[in-house]
Parts: structure tokens; C-alpha cells; sequence
């Protein structure tokens, strides 16, 4: 299973000090079953801990996402910043996870050339 981030995600995620290894562990559960929320259109939120804080305390993630396929993380929160995105926002989601998880091998390609993915990698 491939994992990315996104370019705006990316910056979020190392000024939060969210790791990959985190990210990975995210998906992994996912991929188990454990999921915190469907929003519908193939995005999903997540919890993701940080320092030691576990998830409750942690922050939320949302993601395009396919079981066993390619998950893709496109934005993120802290619990006490906001409950969650406004309609228009999920509008926008799901507008972009359905363009995420239908590209094909060279647009994928494409955008990691040009810094608009990053591909989430294992540290071992």
C-alpha cells in the first residue's frame, strides 16, 4: 500500500511534529478496520498522537483513503483549534480524493516530482 501526503499537509504535519512513522501506524489501523469517522466520498478522519499525548489529545487527520489501495493525507487540526471542516471544505475533500485515488502511475509520478506529493516512507 502506497501513502502520501500532500504539500500543505506536509508543512502542517512537521510544525506539529507529526511523524510518518505515526502516519504509517494511522493507515495500518485503517486498514484493520479502525476508523474514527466516514465522511463519505472516500475521506476519512483519523486520529493521530503526538508527543507522548495519545489521540484523544492529539490531532485529527483527514484523508483519502482505499482499503489496501492508497491513502492520501490532505489536511489537518488540532481538537482545540476546531471541531471539524465546514460543509464547502468537505465539498472540496471529496472533490479531491475522488482526483487523488483515480491517478494513474504517471500523474502520481508527476506530482511527487513537482513537490506536490510527498510519499510517506518507513524509517527501517
Amino acid at each position: 500500500m502506497r501513502v502520501f501526503k500532500t504539500r500543505w499537509f506536509a508543512r502542517w504535519a512537521e510544525k506539529e511534529g507529526v511523524t510518518d512513522a505515526a502516519l504509517l501506524d494511522a493507515v495500518d489501523e485503517m486498514n484493520r478496520g479502525l476508523i474514527d469517522a466516514s465522511l463519505g466520498g472516500q475521506v476519512f478522519k483519523k486520529r493521530v498522537g503526538i508527543d507522548g499525548r495519545g489521540k484523544s489529545g492529539g490531532l485529527r487527520t483527514l484523508l483519502a483513503f482505499r482499503v489496501g489501495d492508497r491513502a492520501f493525507f490532505v489536511f489537518g487540526f488540532a481538537k482545540n483549534v476546531r471541531a471539524n471542516v465546514s460543509e464547502k471544505e468537505l465539498r472540496a475533500l471529496k472533490l479531491m480524493a475522488s482526483e487523488l485515488l483515480g491517478s494513474d502511475a504517471r500523474a502520481l509520478l508527476k506530482d511527487l516530482r513537482a513537490g506536490e506529493l510527498y510519499e510517506v516512507e518507513s524509517d527501517e
